[in-house]
């Protein structure tokens, strides 16, 4: 089989891990080909983007501080992933390059105290580009033919929407069947940096936070592989929040439309977009904990037979959000009130994750990040509420989002009058709801203080803890 394998942040964390990743790697390698993707340290992205912002306010000393704390982390993981002296020297002189490389670019933005997102995107590639090297290196430790590759070496090409950016495909499979296939046929294992591409200007791109998901699968659909596992720290997609529901156990199989509602709704283990290359191809996508071989994780796949026992499959969890009330009684018959609500949040680079409008017209609800609450509210009341058309824009912010999900709802009567029946029994009260015409979810906003209460019910009421 042709497999591509995704290691998530937590399976490279510190040399020892990176051992048993290269050991993985090499063990599957004996009976398949394997094309390895490989995503930063730890939290290091995060300190990648805390040492950005810091630069561009200029504070020197505290992006000093982060740099050495990255500095050290690899150089650590290099001593202990890496045994022959002469390959952990060469390594380490590949790392400390990209390191100046990177001290060059950070004392850049200081003195011009700007960041912008491309050379944020610059900025945050830096953590794939030295975990992948780590990786290869202990792959040739241990005697396994590997070479090393950026995502824009092997030819990932995408947009120029930095932060997000979205690959051309077609461009794309051209230039990674042309760039891997060599490699694969001759029997050498590609290791190549998550997260990061390029566009047509051969700029580094970035793939969006758990890009790692999106490179793999981009990959998959390129060459043809047979499945796309994605190695991370959970035994694979769960019927619900471990930490919130004791009870809560591993998928075994979903289909990509389902796991898609799940990555949207937060569920760990998957970036939203990345099963949409593979889905035209239906190649299969499996999530497994790279700390537990035994286990066997989710398959993500085109045809899942439902099961009329089994019409919810998971129920998922979504917090730092905030909830916004649009209301006025002029809305009502008003032509475009909605586009123009929704038109003055893009422009401010608002993103909406659940929209609810009542049948009279008179009020809009929306959803979004937390953190994007003042942003949104302000450019709504600059904008509409000298219009005569909104008479009010209120918010909320102690809220928080749930998702009840599952293809077997579609055409299923009764589901949504299990799922208040079961949150009211339990003394919650359901502040918003939103439903789509495909019912593979039935999302709704409670309290923050009432979440854990409302999905504990809602498993209950399913019997998600049973394995039919």
């Amino acid at each position: 089989m042709r497999l591509v394998f995704k290691f998530g942040g937590t399976s490279v964390d510190g040399g020892e891990r990176i051992k048993h990743v290269a050991n993985i790697i090499s063990n599957y390698s004996k009976e398949h080909q394997i094309i390895a993707v490989i995503s930063a340290m730890g939290d290091t992205t995060d300190l990648l983007i805390d040492m950005a912002e810091k630069a561009k306010r200029g504070k020197e000393k505290s992006v000093n501080e982060i740099f050495k704390k990255i500095e050290d982390r690899h150089l650590k993981a290099l001593d202990t992933c890496i045994n022959k002296i002469d390959l952990k020297k060469s390594i380490k002189e590949k790392v400390e390059v990209i390191l100046q490389e990177l001290n060059r670019v950070l004392m850049g933005i200081i003195q011009l105290r700007e960041l912008t997102p491309r050379s944020k995107d610059y900025v945050l590639s830096f953590g794939e580009r030295l975990s992948t090297l780590l990786v290869w290196g202990s792959l040739r430790d241990i005697g396994i033919d590997a070479e090393y590759f950026t995502g824009k070496d092997v030819g990932i090409v995408t947009d120029s929407n930095y932060g997000e950016a979205k690959p051309l495909m077609d461009a794309t499979k051209h230039l990674v069947r042309e760039r891997l296939e060599p490699i694969l046929i001759k029997g050498s294992i590609p290791v190549v940096t998550g997260f990061i591409g390029a566009d047509q200007d051969g700029v580094i791109t970035t793939l969006g936070r758990g890009g790692s998901d999106y490179t793999a699968t981009i990959l998959g659909a390129a060459l043809n592989a047979d499945e796309v596992w994605l190695w991370t720290d959970v035994d694979g997609l769960m019927t619900a929040d471990p930490r919130i529901v004791k009870s809560a156990r591993t998928l075994d199989v979903i289909s990509y439309l389902e796991a898609i509602e799940m990555a949207i709704f937060g569920a760990k283990g998957m970036h939203p977009r990345a099963l949409e290359p593979v889905m035209e191809a239906s190649i299969p996508v499996r999530v497994r904990n790279t700390f537990n071989l035994n286990n066997f994780g989710t398959l993500i796949t085109k045809d899942v037979k439902i099961d009329s026992s089994r019409v919810v499959k998971a129920i998922n969890l979504v917090r730092n959000v905030a909830l916004i009330n649009i209301t006025g009684p002029s809305m009502v018959g008003g032509f475009g009130t909605a586009a123009r609500i929704f038109e003055i949040l893009a422009r401010n680079g608002v993103n909406i994750m659940m929209i609810s409008q009542s049948v009279s017209e008179s009020s809009i609800s929306i959803v979004i990040r937390k953190d994007m609450l003042n942003r949104a509210v302000n450019s709504l009341e600059v904008n509409l509420l000298g219009s005569g058309l909104v008479k009010e824009v209120t918010w909320e912010d102690n809220i928080c989002a749930i998702a009840v999900i599952g293809s077997g709802m579609r055409g299923t009567p009764g589901v949504a009058a299990r799922v208040f029946k079961a949150v009211a029994s339990k003394g919650i009260n359901v502040k918003m709801i939103a439903q789509g015409s495909s019912e593979l979810s039935i999302s709704f906003v409670v309290k923050d203080v009432d979440g854990d209460e409302a999905i504990r019910a809602l498993h209950d009421e399913f019997k998600l803890a049973e394995n039919i």
